[in-house]
């Protein structure tokens, strides 16, 4: 059985298939970038946001935690929880809303970048089918034009379509495994945002009633 040569298929390609081709390692590449970068941030956060609690739960004063979380650089829960820190004056429905708008704040600058996961995952196999489509037309009216119609004639236009599929389903299968991924990481972290929310808020509303 022969072995498919790669090299030698692209060797063959035609100009169209190499613009394609080109395009979905562009998008390929970028979105490998953002997978890397941002799966190495969420397991900063996740393990941060561990060592958050402990330390929420053990404190006694809102700036006794303060002091405490100085360490912790990457966890969003953090940053929500000094805007309640240094606000701890304000109306508690004041104190809500900036505390909301914080939160909001946080998972905007978590989900920055998550689109084009979204938008690779979706266009690339279009692309790479868009190659592949290209690729038979051009086959087949090459094969129009000859004497003879035989399968070694008509295969390699068919490998060249091909393999822009290929490369579609190859940039567009890891977006959509990591952009579920991370999705669910972003949300779990939303849910502990709401958390930490409900819980300053009753702790000052205790605190003012004592």
């Amino acid at each position: 059985m022969n072995e498919l040569n790669l090299i030698e298929v692209l060797r063959q390609t035609t100009p169209v298939t190499r613009f394609v081709l080109g395009l979905l390692l562009i998008f390929s590449i970028w979105s490998w970038g953002i997978i890397l970068s941002k799966a190495f941030l969420l397991r900063k956060i996740r393990r941060e946001s561990a060592t958050f609690w402990k330390i929420f739960r053990r404190g006694k004063s809102l700036s006794e935690i303060s002091t405490a979380l100085e360490t912790l650089r990457f966890t969003p829960l953090v940053p929500v929880f000094n805007v309640a820190a240094d606000r701890n004056t304000a109306s508690v429905r004041a104190l809500q809303r900036m505390v909301q708008h914080a939160s909001s704040a946080e998972l905007t600058r978590l989900e920055k970048r998550m689109n084009f996961l979204a938008t690779t995952a979706s266009v690339a196999p279009f692309i790479g089918l868009f190659g592949t489509v290209w690729g038979v037309m051009t086959s087949f009216a090459g094969l129009a034009n000859a004497n003879t119609a035989t399968l070694r004639a008509v295969a390699p236009g068919i490998a060249d379509a091909l393999i822009a599929t290929a490369f579609g389903l190859f940039a567009a299968i890891p977006a959509v495994i990591f952009y579920n991924h991370f999705v669910y990481q972003i949300r779990n972290l939303g849910g502990q945002l709401d958390e930490l929310q409900t819980e300053i808020l009753a702790a000052i509303e205790e605190r003012a009633t004592v």
